[in-house]
């Protein structure tokens, strides 16, 4: 649909008020109603505009419509549709604003309400889908009227499925992610677990279709039958068209969430900060302001795009009953806040999920690290301190495949290590074990193994000497040898952790 075909539509009584040729044959990606000052960051390229202009006041400046319009300019809107009902007629600068940004206006009487032209656009574009050739049928014009106004009102995708498939009797179909997770399905489609939907969407039964847009392989959707005559294919494309229509609406409320999310990181990663900013940070995610929570940080096998973040993001929306803000810290990590409730209904751990993800790319080292709970908003800025140290660890235990670690599950002496930076790590080890680690020494190499066979038969003499084959005189003879060149006395506790830790550190 371009936008002079919307001005063709008789019943809508529109007035083009200033556009040239060339605008007027941009295609039309979508609608979006707003009356904020600057629109710009809930946008995308090649929708249409439908503005009250609440935001304009007969005795505001010039600059005030300058300012909104530059913002549609900047967004890629195709045309502003400006109502005529809350000030009688479309402002004069306005008209000029759209001219000096080449905005095409067109105006809205006050009898022709947003949503006939969301209707409009949208049966437009469907009716452009359904004359391409093909041996099936559409789509009745009435279930596409429906659909319409169904997405006009912001309806889930629940409802869209129970009336787009109502017409062919209800047949089960489910909206499926790529890891199983269950969007939406029909009143006579049964529950079905996330590992159950992965096999489905693997196996060749039923019919499955891709809803299109630019999605990374941990979000993408797909429509799913288990009867493949349940549904025509041209009606199977047309009901994937108004689920990806309203997949894209959703995604401009996700980019808002996902800015508020970034504002509540940069806070916890700044340090202590103020218990008011916190509460209206979290607030404006529509996170409670009361804890427990927990900071998770995800990375993607070193890739700075936002894979690591849109696998985060699925991953927890296995569990609804954990509210969650996802986003990144300036330096690009990307990082959730999870309201963690330990009784949460539907709650699905993690480490559950992660596998799934990383079926998605196998060949993608996938890793996360989970802080412990936090009982305060205060508390984030450590929080993401101890999932920065656990991502480390499971990065550290797992370095090309995928794996989640807690600080929880740092209960041993070599899973704490594994957190502890490379370079400390190497620093520690040569520190303490470099007397016996030299590489010209062939006999300082054979004090090395004697130690690490001491320590790990929890300093036996007898274990040890049966292990390498050696007279007990001779582990005893080494022993010393070790405790002389180290300073360490292996009849202390201490100097055993001390030498236990360096070769984990190694």
């Amino acid at each position: 649909m371009h936008v002079q075909d919307l001005l063709q539509v008789d019943s809508l009584d529109l007035t083009l008020l200033w556009g040239e040729g060339p605008l007027l044959a941009r295609e039309v990606s979508g609608v979006t109603a707003t009356d904020l000052e600057d629109p710009a960051r809930f946008l995308q390229p090649g929708e249409l505009v439908l503005s009250g202009l609440v935001w304009w006041s007969p005795d505001g400046s010039p600059a005030k419509a300058d300012r909104f319009v530059a913002a549609l300019h900047s967004a890629g809107a195709t045309a502003l549709l400006a109502g005529e009902e809350t000030h009688g007629k479309v402002p004069d600068v306005l008209v000029d604003a759209c001219r000096a940004h080449g905005i095409v206006l067109i105006a809205v009487p006050a009898h022709t309400t947003f949503r006939a032209i969301t209707e409009a656009v949208y049966l437009r574009q469907w009716g452009d889908l359904s004359r391409r050739p093909t041996d099936h049928y559409a789509l009745p014009e009435n279930v596409r009227t429906e659909l319409a106004g169904l997405l006009a009102e912001n309806a889930g995708p629940d409802a869209l499925l129970d009336r787009a498939f109502a017409h062919l009797g209800g047949p089960p179909c489910y909206l499926l992610t790529a890891t199983g997770r269950v969007i939406a399905r029909t009143p006579a489609a049964p529950g079905l677990s996330a590992q159950q939907a992965v096999r489905d969407l693997r196996s060749a039964v039923g019919t499955g279709l891709r809803i299109d847009g630019e999605y990374g392989p941990y979000d993408g959707w797909q429509l799913h039958l288990r009867g493949a005559a349940d549904a025509p294919p041209r009606v199977l494309h047309e009901i994937a068209e108004v689920i990806a229509l309203y997949r894209h609406r959703a995604e401009l409320r996700e980019a808002a969430e996902r800015r508020a999310a970034d504002e509540l990181i940069a806070l916890a990663g700044t340090g202590p900060a103020d218990g008011a900013a916190l509460d209206g940070a979290l607030h404006a995610c529509g996170l409670p302001t009361t804890g427990p929570y927990r900071v998770v940080l995800a990375t993607l096998g070193g890739e700075e795009d936002g894979g690591a973040l849109s696998a985060l993001t699925e991953a927890l929306r296995h569990s609804p009953g954990e509210p969650f803000a996802a986003g990144r810290l300036p330096g690009g990590e990307a990082v959730a806040v999870v309201h963690a409730d330990p009784g949460a209904e539907g709650r699905t751990p993690l480490a559950e999920v992660w596998p799934a993800l990383h079926a998605c790319r196998p060949q993608t080292p996938l890793h996360a690290g989970v802080s412990g709970p936090v009982a305060t908003a205060e508390g984030l800025n450590s929080a993401l301190d101890q999932a920065r140290y656990a991502l480390a660890a499971a990065r550290a235990a797992a370095p090309e495949a995928a794996r989640v670690t807690s600080v929880e599950d740092l209960g041993t002496l070599g899973a704490l290590l594994a957190g502890v930076p490379a370079d400390v790590r190497t620093a520690f080890s040569s520190r303490v074990l470099s007397p016996l680690a030299r590489g010209s020494s062939s006999s300082h190499r054979m004090l090395l193994e004697t130690l690490e066979v001491f320590l790990a038969q929890h300093g036996s003499w007898a274990r040890t000497a049966e292990t390498l084959h050696l007279h007990v005189n001779t582990v005893h003879y080494r022993i010393q040898r070790i405790e002389t060149l180290t300073g360490r006395d292996l009849s202390r506790l201490d100097h055993k952790l001390d030498l236990q830790a360096a070769l984990l550190c190694r």
